[in-house]
């Protein structure tokens, strides 16, 4: 069914988050709906089915087929969770970035966390504890500047980081499945076919690849066998690039200095809101930092997104051409 405003829908919390202000960008008349992740009443399912553009995180067979559909636009840049074949054919799907200089200062910080004790000394000198204090060797700590950072993928994510790294006198390793010819920000590049002279090159990993058949379980037994023993893994892709049994078993067995966990196996859902993030006991591991997948997620990355969101679904209602297509109409 047409209708002369366009019907857009925001589906789910995340899609939601982008709402506030939407009209005021797009700067047309618009009928915005705001969907919960389950549509479970029948005129939920009905705004959905008539909708002309979706934002949203997922689609499948479970939920209304929505025939008018224009644009179907993931306000992030997985789109793992949405079946292409299943939506219309005269439906455009985009998707948008926004969240790399996030990611960059949460890999930044991660990494300065380990060579700065900022939190361990405020804690210990509020016991009376001078342990860091300077003036004797034993109480030194370390330093970032000189290091060696691998970065696994090299798109929007890894070049923001690789600029940053840069800034503290970080070499910068790549490994990626197209050649890197980038001489201001990486030092040496590694095909997937030298992947473990990669995983032994370098004090730090960044997995930023996306979630496919080619990369799932990518980091696995033999990175984690080939990496240095004070190696420090950082995983702020998805959760599966990372073989979750390998990765718990390399650090109970203390086979690399630690990681850094954005990224995890198992989500919050309406049945389960406040679920481990695996079905394996990674709380108690010792050298593990955990975060529940937050590292892009900050008020600059909603603001980029939205302008983005907006600035497409103009495009795709004036049948101009849109950024970031991943499946055309």
């Amino acid at each position: 069914m047409r209708h002369s405003t366009p019907r857009i829908v925001f589906h789910g919390e995340n899609a939601t988050s982008f709402s506030n202000g939407f009209g005021a960008l797009l700067g047309q008349a618009a009928d915005i709906n705001l969907l919960p992740d389950r549509l479970e009443s029948a005129a939920d399912r009905q705004t959905y089915a008539e909708a002309d553009i979706i934002i949203g995180v997922r689609f499948d067979a479970s939920l209304p087929r929505p025939e008018s559909l224009r644009l179907f636009h993931v306000p992030g840049a997985g789109y793992d969770s949405v079946d292409l074949n299943a939506l219309p054919p005269h439906a455009m799907v985009c998707n948008c970035f926004g969240h790399e200089t996030a990611i960059a200062e949460y890999v930044m910080a991660a990494l300065l966390q380990r060579y700065v004790p900022l939190a361990e000394a405020d804690r210990r000198l509020r016991e009376g504890d001078w342990a860091y204090w300077a003036g004797a060797p034993e109480r030194v700590h370390g330093e970032l500047a000189g290091t060696t950072i691998g970065l696994l993928g090299f798109g929007h994510i890894a070049k923001a980081i690789a600029k940053r790294a840069r800034a503290f006198d970080l070499k910068v390793h790549v490994a990626n499945r197209s050649a890197v010819d980038a001489p201001a920000l990486v030092d040496q590049y590694f095909p997937l076919t030298e992947m473990k002279a990669f995983w032994g090159s370098a004090d730090a990993f960044v997995v930023t690849v996306p979630l496919g058949a080619e990369t799932l379980g990518i980091v696995g037994n033999n990175a984690f066998a080939a990496m240095r023993d004070h190696a420090v893994l950082i995983n702020v892709a998805r959760g599966p690039v990372v073989d979750e049994a390998a990765l718990f078993a390399a650090l109970r067995d203390r086979r690399i200095g630690g990681a850094v966990i954005d990224a995890w196996y198992r989500y919050p859902s309406a049945d389960e809101p406040n679920c481990s993030p695996s079905n394996l006991p990674f709380q108690d591991l010792p050298g593990l930092v955990m975060t529940p997948h937050m590292s892009g997620w900050t008020t600059g990355t909603i603001k980029r997104r939205q302008q983005v969101i907006a600035e497409n679904v103009g495009r795709r209602l004036r049948g101009e051409a849109c950024f970031n297509v991943v499946r055309p109409a």
